[in-house]
């Protein structure tokens, strides 16, 4: 008798159990803020068998599928694939269900877990996504264009108007440019980022929004100043806000854009992983650098893929003009500090004329950071070679802001002919000192301190594999500070730079 009672509380419990599963599958969605304030969807969408859980997360983004999930009561656990810097992972993830309110816990390393809080919009069985398309990445190499033969310098929209760019802040920044002299400067390309998009009509021809009313008379303005222009899409079905991608419409896009008259592609990897294997990656930058290349107008071509997968090795392959070396770049000290001095050692191998590693575009105006962090900031992107894309608005910049923006001396650095990204010779636990070899012999050399307190710092001629006494030129001061011999010494501000030409 108590064995059989044990047995039918035993059955019970796992019907209980297998009901609460099954009353699991349907679609929830999750609302969230994303950092630059706009909403973004996340669907939960669940599947259960037999008191097991499949299905997928997905956003506009990404999908990741989960492969497999188990429920104790209203506890549940998933493990999702995702793929993190380029590579396809599994993250075990937890869940808790309230009524008709679920929320996902997924953990990332070294950060915060994302914590989705979605609800309950369908009961139905949802269909699970097609099998992602794998492509071999054994291609012959894309032609080299034969532009950004030093790396590219401009503006892009997106750091300052995210979703809110349309034509006449475009046609404003290019009469800035002009009127302010940053063209003089050697800024050239007024770039449109995301958001430009309307939909495909019944032939597949991508249409512009209502901000955009007609993008050949805007490219046309554009060039009637002197400047270039660029524009932004992506390999997958949705761009980054879930505007028209390129994907299947790869050279229809590439000739239309040449069309307009446009000088520049940003291609933004984004919702291409919810129809690519990631491995991919290069044999889908090759796609659109191929289209590119028959497309019949010069068109620098702008990689966007967070430095996934060893990009270095690849992106000139694919018809790179230059490659993202890491994610996004926000608007602070530990971002630009993170992304500059902490994830650019090693990479100069691959920097050379007409193929730039690209650590994102400027935040220099944008009221995030002081005076000497954005000078720092300018400082290391020139040392760097890196594109020079200023992201703020260039109608109403500060004094010293503009100074920071068109000091020549240092831009000459980042666009000298020798093509060279400068490296890291010393680091004292918060001082490091940087240098690129310049064409006429010279060096140029920043004392970077990254310190909360104002530093004495040497630059010592050995580690620039110099001798004897040498001139020094102080780039930000504009003035000739002597020959010094064997070293070269000066305070440095907390956050600060102290940038020098040394000559041979």
């Amino acid at each position: 008798m108590i064995s059989a009672m044990k047995t039918f509380v035993a059955l019970s419990l796992f019907l209980c159990a297998l009901g609460a599963a099954e009353d699991l599958t349907g679609k929830w969605v999750a609302t969230e803020t994303t950092g630059n304030g706009q909403k973004r969807e996340t669907t939960v969408a669940l599947i259960a068998e037999g008191g097991s859980l499949k299905g997928f997360i997905a956003n506009a983004r990404s999908t990741m599928l989960i492969v497999d999930g188990r429920t104790d009561g209203n506890n549940i656990s998933l493990t999702i694939l995702r793929e993190t810097s380029g590579v396809e992972k599994r993250v075990d993830c937890t869940a808790e269900r309230a009524g008709e309110e679920l929320k996902v816990t997924i953990p990332n390393e070294g950060r915060p877990p994302t914590v989705l809080a979605a609800k309950r919009v369908s009961s139905e069985k949802p269909a699970m996504p097609a099998p992602k398309i794998s492509l071999s990445n054994d291609f012959p190499a894309v032609k080299y264009n034969g532009l950004a033969k030093t790396p590219p310098m401009g503006w892009n929209s997106w750091n300052k108007f995210h979703r809110s760019v349309d034509d006449k802040a475009v046609r404003g920044m290019a009469d800035a440019m002009v009127s302010n002299g940053m063209k003089d400067a050697g800024y050239m390309y007024i770039n449109i980022d995301d958001t430009w998009q309307g939909t495909r009509d019944a032939n597949g021809v991508l249409q512009t929004n209502e901000r955009f009313p007609d993008m050949k008379a805007l490219a046309d303005y554009v060039h009637s100043k002197g400047l270039k222009i660029g524009i932004y899409s992506s390999p997958g079905p949705k761009t980054c806000a879930g505007f028209e991608g390129s994907f299947g419409h790869e050279e229809q896009d590439a000739k239309m854009w040449a069309a307009w008259g446009f000088d520049y592609l940003k291609y933004d990897w984004c919702s291409a992983s919810q129809v690519y294997d990631v491995k991919s990656l290069p044999a889908v930058y090759a796609k659109m650098g191929e289209a590119l290349s028959k497309a019949g107008r010069p068109i620098v071509y702008s990689l966007c893929q967070y430095g996934w997968q060893d990009v270095g090795e690849w992106g000139a392959k694919v018809g790179g003009n230059l490659w993202r070396t890491t994610g996004d770049i926000s608007d602070r000290w530990q971002s630009m500090m993170h992304i500059g001095f902490e994830l650019q050692p090693g990479r100069e191998k691959y920097a050379n004329a007409g193929h730039w590693n690209d650590p994102d575009m400027l935040e220099i105006g944008n009221g995030g950071m002081t005076g000497d962090e954005y000078r720092t900031h300018m400082s290391l992107w020139c040392i760097l070679a890196a594109p020079l894309l200023a992201g703020n608005d260039l109608r109403d910049m500060k004094p010293e802001i503009h100074d920071i923006l068109t000091n020549r001396e240092v831009i000459a650095v980042d666009q000298d002919a020798k093509g060279a990204q400068g490296v890291r010779v010393s680091k004292n636990n918060d001082l490091e000192v940087w240098e690129k070899p310049l064409a006429d012999g010279s060096h140029a050399v920043g004392l970077f301190n990254l310190g909360k307190d104002s530093a004495m710092m040497r630059a010592s001629f050995s580690d620039l594999k110099l001798s004897g006494s040498h001139a020094v030129r102080d780039l930000w001061a504009h003035e000739d500070k002597g020959k010094f011999k064997d070293h070269f010494e000066a305070t440095v501000p907390s956050h600060g730079v102290v940038m020098v030409k040394i000559a041979k």
